[in-house]
């Protein structure tokens, strides 16, 4: 069974910084693309950054310049380093990942819905 448990959200003011865990079990950790979310109130879920198994990755214009994501394939953890916080930024983060290997059809980017899902760590930035 897939377990995706996120971590590392918190209240922090405008301009600061956070990094986000995701520590995956039951899964064939670095071998499929893995990705974040987030969700902010009264919005739909959308897509930050997204990583795939050859360490290629995928942002969000939202995003890009600010957040970094990576993964400790040892650790079996996926990590998004958030830095310049901005008040827009506050949501609840998803880590997600895929089941099968990314295609040319389908390759591993931010925008895509994946198959398994954490609970979410809820980030709230103040201005």
């Amino acid at each position: 069974q897939v377990q995706l448990v996120e971590s590392g959200g918190g209240s922090v003011q405008a301009g600061g910084s956070l990094r986000l865990s995701c520590a995956a079990s039951g899964y064939s950790f670095g071998s499929y693309c893995m990705g974040w979310f987030r969700q902010a109130p009264g919005k739909e879920r959308e897509g930050v950054a997204a990583i795939d198994s050859d360490g290629s990755t995928s942002y969000a214009d939202s995003v890009k310049g600010r957040f970094t994501i990576s993964q400790d394939n040892a650790k079996n953890t996926l990590y998004l380093q958030m830095n310049s916080l901005k008040p827009e930024d506050t949501a609840m983060y998803y880590c997600a990942a895929e089941a099968t290997i990314a295609t040319m059809a389908r390759p591993c980017r931010y925008y895509y819905a994946l198959d398994y899902w954490g609970k979410g760590t809820l980030v709230t930035i103040s201005s």
